[in-house]
């Protein structure tokens, strides 16, 4: 008896909204506006008007007028079944293409949504099932769950604290080659003083006494 198909969203665009949604709140609890979503995926906001309107249609995402916008509980699984991919694509393509961490979101972007589920699940495999990604941000594992460690933006913290690093923001790829530059990486312990510029606003660490 063949198991029944697991549902998708019907477009890659639809996966893309979702995903950046998701990622918004991931580390901090605010919720994204049309305006904010608008500038995260690089379009007009008219656009994201529209498909915001039909991702509510179709039970995927809730939205008030003029208000924030949220994942409902199926939004979100379809969302964390995209970052799991994303992020395990960014993991592969540097673990075994030898890719820089600043060079393998724009490559995941696209190989994220033709990879079927039975090669991401071999590649899960072949890598050790691992828990974070490059940036350290954490991978969902097949059943949508998620552990994210305790960890604060630098820029918090006070110049002199200490803290061991627990991820890295991949939005600036200039800011990424600078801070591998300097030989800080994940589980890095290190002053908030020794961070490169511009790198308290990317870095997040697990503080230490």
């Amino acid at each position: 008896m063949r198991s029944t198909p697991i549902a998708r969203p019907a477009s890659s665009t639809v996966e893309d909204y979702l995903k950046a949604i998701y990622g918004h709140t991931e580390w901090q609890e605010a919720p994204i506006t049309g305006t904010q979503l608008a500038a995260r995926l690089g379009l007009v906001p008219s656009s994201v008007t529209e498909m915001v309107k039909k991702l509510t249609a179709q039970g995927l995402v809730t939205h008030a007028p003029y208000g924030a916008i949220a994942l409902t509980d199926a939004g979100r699984a379809a969302a964390l079944r995209m970052v799991r991919r994303h992020r395990l694509v960014e993991t592969w393509l540097v673990a075994g293409f030898g890719y820089s961490w600043d060079e393998v979101h724009d490559e995941a972007e696209v190989l994220e949504h033709v990879l079927s589920d039975r090669l991401l699940d071999a590649i899960d495999a072949q890598l050790g099932r691992p828990t974070r990604d490059p940036h350290g941000d954490p991978i969902p594992d097949a059943a949508g769950r998620v552990a994210r460690p305790d960890a604060v933006l630098a820029e918090r913290l006070a110049p002199g604290a200490r803290g061991r690093v627990a991820r890295i923001s991949d939005r600036d790829p200039e800011v990424l080659r600078r801070i591998q530059e300097e030989g800080i990486g994940l589980d890095t312990v290190l002053t908030m003083a020794e961070l490169p510029d511009g790198a308290a606003a990317a870095v997040w660490v697990e503080p230490l006494e």
